[in-house]
C-alpha cells in the first residue's frame, strides 16, 4: 500500500545545494493530472545522544505554479533587502563556492583568471 503512495508524483527535476551541515534539495515533481509543483527541502544533520549517531531533520515547503512568480519576486526583494539595506558593505561573492558537479576545465579556467589578476599592479 505505501508503494501506492508515489504513483503519479514523479520526480521530474532535482538540485542540490549543500551548505555546511544543511543540504537543501528543489525538487521538480508532477501529480496524476500531469500538473508539476516544486518541493523545496531544507535537511539537517544533527547529533541523536540517545543512540549516538546522526539524524537528518528535515522541512519541506510545497511550492505551486500560481505562486512562482510570487514566491520568487517575494525571496528577490527580501535577499536585495539585506544586501543593501542591513548589509550593505558586505562582499557576498566571497560565499561563492564550486557548485557541486562543476567541470574541472571551469575551475582551471577559474584560477587561471584568478591569477593573472592578482598579478595585476594597480597604480
Amino acid at each position: 500500500m505505501e508503494e501506492n503512495k508515489n504513483i503519479g508524483r514523479d520526480e521530474i527535476f532535482s538540485e542540490k545545494v549543500k551548505a555546511g551541515k544543511r543540504t537543501y534539495f528543489f525538487d521538480v515533481k508532477s501529480t496524476r493530472s500531469n500538473d508539476y509543483y516544486l518541493t523545496i527541502t531544507e535537511s539537517k544533520k544533527r547529533y541523536n545522544k540517545d543512540d549516538e549517531g546522526f539524524t537528518y531533520e528535515k522541512h519541506k515547503i510545497f511550492l505551486y505554479k500560481e505562486d512562482f512568480n510570487k514566491f520568487v519576486e517575494a525571496l528577490n526583494n527580501t535577499v536585495n533587502h539585506v544586501k543593501t539595506e542591513l548589509m550593505p558593505g558586505v562582499d557576498f561573492t566571497q560565499f561563492d563556492h564550486v557548485r557541486e558537479g562543476q567541470h574541472a576545465e571551469q575551475v582551471d579556467e577559474t584560477a587561471k583568471v584568478a591569477a593573472v589578476s592578482s598579478d595585476l599592479k594597480w597604480d
